[in-house]
C-alpha cells in the first residue's frame, strides 16, 4: 500500500497506480469521509440537477428490467404509425 505525504494545506498526491485502479483523472471530484481513525476517498461524478432523475435508485432499476426484456426479447415493436404504438400500449394494459 502507498504512503504518501500531506503537504501544505493538507494535500495530498494520490499515486499513479491508485488513479488508474478507480480511473480518476485530473478535475474529477472525490467525496472524503472519515471511517473511525481511517480517510476514506471515493471518486464521484457530478450530474447536473435535470438529468437527476435518470440516476435515481428508481429509475435505474427500470433500465435493467428493461435490459433484461430486451435481452429476453420480451419486447413489443417497432412500430410503422404512432398509433400503432398506441394500440400496442393498450392491449399490454388489458
Amino acid at each position: 500500500m502507498p504512503v504518501v505525504k500531506v503537504r501544505t494545506k493538507y494535500q495530498v498526491t494520490i499515486p499513479e497506480k491508485v488513479r488508474r485502479q478507480v480511473g480518476l483523472e485530473v478535475g474529477d471530484y472525490v467525496e472524503v469521509e472519515a471511517q473511525g481513525g481511517e480517510i476514506v476517498i471515493i471518486p464521484k461524478r457530478l450530474v447536473d440537477k435535470e438529468d437527476a432523475w435518470f440516476w435515481s435508485k428508481e429509475w435505474q432499476k427500470k433500465e435493467r428490467e428493461a435490459d433484461e426484456a430486451i435481452k429476453k426479447g420480451e419486447l413489443i415493436g417497432p412500430f410503422a404509425t404512432t398509433q400503432e404504438a398506441i394500440e400496442a400500449l393498450k392491449k399490454t394494459r388489458a
